[in-house]
């Protein structure tokens, strides 16, 4: 891991290593004020050495000056230095979760994920910036002080240097226990960003169920378990704390006493006596800091962690050897495919259809037969465990997945908008594609002259999830979108079922243009608008249980004859 972490320094080394000459620096120089101070105490004060005195003072305040500014750079460059690491860090998670398969976010909430990328990830920043910076200046000290020390009393400073230690007993003891409350500390953070996520992103579900507090209530849960989770990680921190700053309290009692009996026994001057006491504060300054990082580092370690836990994590690997699946005719078929979410529980038992290119072919059947698996499956979203899928005749498994998408178009009843212009969101289908592609695509949708209608027009910008569009403006958005990228195969998963029935014309006429010419798989709930399909197979409990074309299938009088009777009924 210390690898990893290490690999982010390397765009960055000329910062770093001027930081650590600049942390080096500062280090030296806190070691001339105890210096310069016995100098005075023990020669230039007695000797009256007035301009000696007067020089010494001046140079060590350009010294400080100095300081000053080399203290500026490690606080300015060496933090630049961090958020740029940072920066890195997001966007290295952000490029391999756009490699994950769907699997891993149906485990994973948005806001967990979310948490990793900010709050994880700025404390791994502090850590990469002050860490090193602290080590050297507190390392460098410690030794420095050592040497300097020794040359005024040798066994006094042995004396203090016995109570190390001390010190690393309880650092080591206590260290475990502040990682552990940490860890836990930030699950409860991802647990809250998650809560909050789900409640924000459905506020307009709970003011129409009047549920506030219910929410209220669910969120408070997660917010007693983060203050309970922050309590036990500041119980540990306050015991690391108060035994450390306790070891340290009793360096000064042993100076006084140790020192003290030195200077009765006359194996210690006064000027010497004093000027230890001053610079034994060389070595409780850099412990303490040493102290105070753990806490830093407990928080940066515990960062890279989770940042490591989803960089871990297997993108969606293309089998070897997989080819470009150039543009596609648009052939599909399954040969007994069996796929289950989970292991043991499969969605799907045996799954056998043959679509010819340019044919419009309808799932139909009970929710949870397995139509939308069977959609999922031909993007490559996830594996079949067993069978195979072949388009145009060649195992889907054979061909990179990115081709195979680029070769689908989905509308979905569930639509994703961005927080963007209209003309970006239509722009998703193909990138590249000119101004005049995009107003084709838009009038085909039937969705060109409202858009005009608007003050800002196609740069009007439609807010989160497209919430300032009706249902039906969303949904011929969202097949502008697939008029734009021009698929040869195009997946239709309910795409009017949640509009009513005006709307639901003005989309069916959009789609019925969009389907020309395209191999065609429907999931429709609403049956009426697949008659014209040229095959409709009937899922449920993840079979085919019958197949045919609409007039076949009445004749036959089975289920899809019963599912036919039971609509037209209820309407």
């Amino acid at each position: 891991m210390l690898k990893r972490f290490i690999h982010y320094y390397k765009p960055h080394r000329r910062i770093f290593i001027l930081d650590m000459l600049a942390a080096l620096t500062v280090a030296l120089i806190g070691i001339l004020y105890p210096i310069i101070t016995r100098q005075m105490l023990n020669k230039l004060i007695p000797e009256r050495q007035y301009r000696l005195i007067v020089a010494f003072g001046v140079g060590l305040l350009v010294l400080y000056l100095l300081r000053m500014l080399l203290n500026y750079f490690i606080q300015y460059y060496g933090h630049v230095m961090g958020i740029r690491m940072q920066a890195e860090m997001r966007s290295d998670m952000f490029r391999h979760l756009q490699k994950l398969p769907y699997s891993f976010y149906d485990n994973h909430e948005t806001g967990k994920i979310m948490s990793r990328m900010t709050s994880d990830l700025m404390d791994i920043s502090e850590l990469a910036h002050h860490g090193p910076e602290n080590l050297l200046i507190s390392s460098v000290s410690i030794i420095l002080s050592f040497a300097y020390l020794s040359t005024i009393n040798i066994w006094l400073t042995l004396i203090i240097f016995a109570c190390v230690p001390f010190l690393i007993v309880i650092a080591t003891v206590l260290r475990g226990r502040m990682r552990d409350a940490f860890k836990k500390s930030r699950e409860a953070t991802a647990e809250i960003n998650a809560a909050l996520e789900s409640s924000i992103s459905g506020i307009r579900v709970t003011k129409a169920f009047t549920n506030a507090d219910k929410e209220e209530e669910k969120f408070q849960v997660g917010n007693g378990r983060f203050v309970e989770s922050r309590k036990k990680a500041y119980r540990a921190m306050g015991q690391f704390h108060c035994m450390t700053a306790f070891i340290t309290d009793v360096f000064n009692v042993i100076v006084l006493i140790a020192g003290g009996l030195f200077l009765y026994n006359g194996g210690i001057q006064l000027g010497d006596y004093s000027a230890f006491i001053v610079s034994v504060n060389l070595f409780i300054a850099p412990v303490m800091t040493l102290i105070n990082f753990m806490e830093q580092y407990q928080s940066g370690v515990t960062g890279f962690e989770r940042f490591v836990e989803i960089m871990d994590q297997i993108p969606e690997p293309d089998a070897e050897g997989a080819a470009d699946a150039g543009t596609l005719r648009g052939e599909i078929e399954f040969k007994n495919v069996t796929y289950g979410y989970e292991q043991d529980l499969p969605v799907l038992n045996g799954i056998n259809l043959h679509v010819r290119a340019g044919q419009t072919f309808a799932l139909v059947g009970p929710s949870g037969g397995g139509k939308t698996t069977i959609c999922h499956l031909i993007p490559h979203f996830y594996d079949c465990e067993n069978g195979e899928i072949l388009l145009d005749g060649k195992e889907l498994r054979t061909l990179t997945r990115e081709s195979v998408r680029r070769n689908i178009g989905i509308v979905q009843q569930d639509i994703y908008l961005f927080n963007a212009s209209i003309r970006d969101n239509i722009l998703y289908g193909r990138l590249d594609a000119t101004e005049e592609e995009v107003i084709e695509a838009a009038k085909r949708a039937n969705i060109h002259d409202y858009i005009m209608t608007l003050e800002d027009g196609y740069n009007t910008v439609i807010g989160e999830r497209g919430v300032r569009l009706s249902g039906g403006q969303k949904q011929r958005l969202s097949i502008a979108r697939v008029f734009l990228k021009n698929p040869p195969i195009l997946i239709l998963d309910e795409a009017t079922s949640a509009l009513d029935n005006t709307t639901e014309i003005l989309i069916q006429q959009a789609l019925d243009e969009l389907c020309r010419g395209r191999t065609t798989l429907v999931v429709a709930h609403r049956l009426s608008t697949i008659k014209n399909a040229d095959e409709i197979a009937v899922i449920a409990d993840g079979r085919i249980v019958e197949q045919g074309n609409h007039d076949a299938l009445m004749a036959k009088g089975g289920a899809y004859h019963d599912l036919y009777q039971l609509q037209f009924r209820l309407n």
